[in-house]
This record gives structure tokens, sequence and C-alpha cells, in this order.
């Protein structure tokens, strides 16, 4: 069993970095899975500070027990938003001058994601398209639970790289 990194811990460096001239030929590249992140309280209690959503399904460890998921559970969006230091983990580009998040597609929250469980993101280049003055790609994304058959978050994540 893989000892889960805390974001402090997390590698810095993607597993692939291409040229940007490579990543117009990438369409349908599986990039593999990301190392497990655990969801910690104070992780999720963090985000509920951020984004003033403090329902207790979230922030209350012991009024969830009795809850629906029967545990507090990771704000949705927090889950959501791990698909960036994950990113950042499996995939860049050389020979752009500037990269951004440029949207998402289809997201759904297929499941709760549970505080202690372990999470990471694995991903497909679905399309590369050409823009004004660089690139844009559309990353089938999921969010994995470790032991877990349905996914906690699938989107299709749009990043474009410039020249």
């Amino acid at each position: 069993m893989t000892t889960p990194r805390t974001a402090e811990s997390r590698s810095t460096e993607p597993r692939l970095v291409v040229d940007f001239d490579k990543l117009l030929t990438m369409a349908g590249a599986d990039l593999g899975a990301t190392d497990w992140m655990e969801i910690t309280q104070d992780r999720v209690n963090l985000f509920a500070d951020a984004t003033d959503d403090h329902q207790w399904i979230h922030t209350d460890p012991e009024r969830a027990k009795d809850g629906p998921f029967g545990a507090p559970i990771a704000h949705g969006f927090l889950t959501l938003s791990l698909v960036i230091p994950f990113w950042g983990e499996l995939f860049d580009v050389d020979g752009v001058t500037t990269k951004v998040n440029y949207g998402l597609d289809k997201v759904r929250f297929t499941s709760p994601v549970k505080v202690g469980s372990k999470v990471r993101m694995v991903g497909t280049i679905a399309e590369v398209s050409e823009v004004k003055g660089g690139a844009q790609i559309k990353v089938n994304a999921t969010i994995e639970i470790e032991g877990q058959e349905r996914p906690a978050v699938v989107a299709e994540f749009l990043a474009r790289f410039y020249k």
C-alpha cells in the first residue's frame, strides 16, 4: 500500500512534460494516475472557512456520524478543486509563455468523499485544438476514491497553452 502524500509532500514535478508541438498530437493520450491524497478534516474545515459553507455534514464530525453518510464528507467543490494540484502532478507543456485553466464541462459529483478517504485523479487527453496563439486541450478527469468502484468526480477539464 502506498503512503498518501500530504499537500506539503506532493511531487512538484509533473510525470509527463511535452513540447508544445508534441501537445498538438496528443488527443487520446492516457496520462495515468496521480498519487493518493488523504482528505483530512482540517482540509475540509479550511475549505468551509474559505467558501463560507459550514454545513454540518462537512464540519461537525459528531453530528455527521448520525447523518446520511455516516461520517463527515468533503465538499463536492473541494474535491473538484483538487483537479488543479493533481493536474500539476500529471502533466506540463514546455515551450509556452502562458498556461491557463480555461474551464470545465460536464462536471458530476458521483459519490461523496468521507473524511479520511484517499483520492487520486486519472486523466486522458480527449481533444486537442488550436486556438489563436496556442492550443486548448480537453482532459477527461476522474477523481477516484481508494477502495471504491464509483468515483467522486467526473469532469472535462479545459486548459490552454499559449506560445
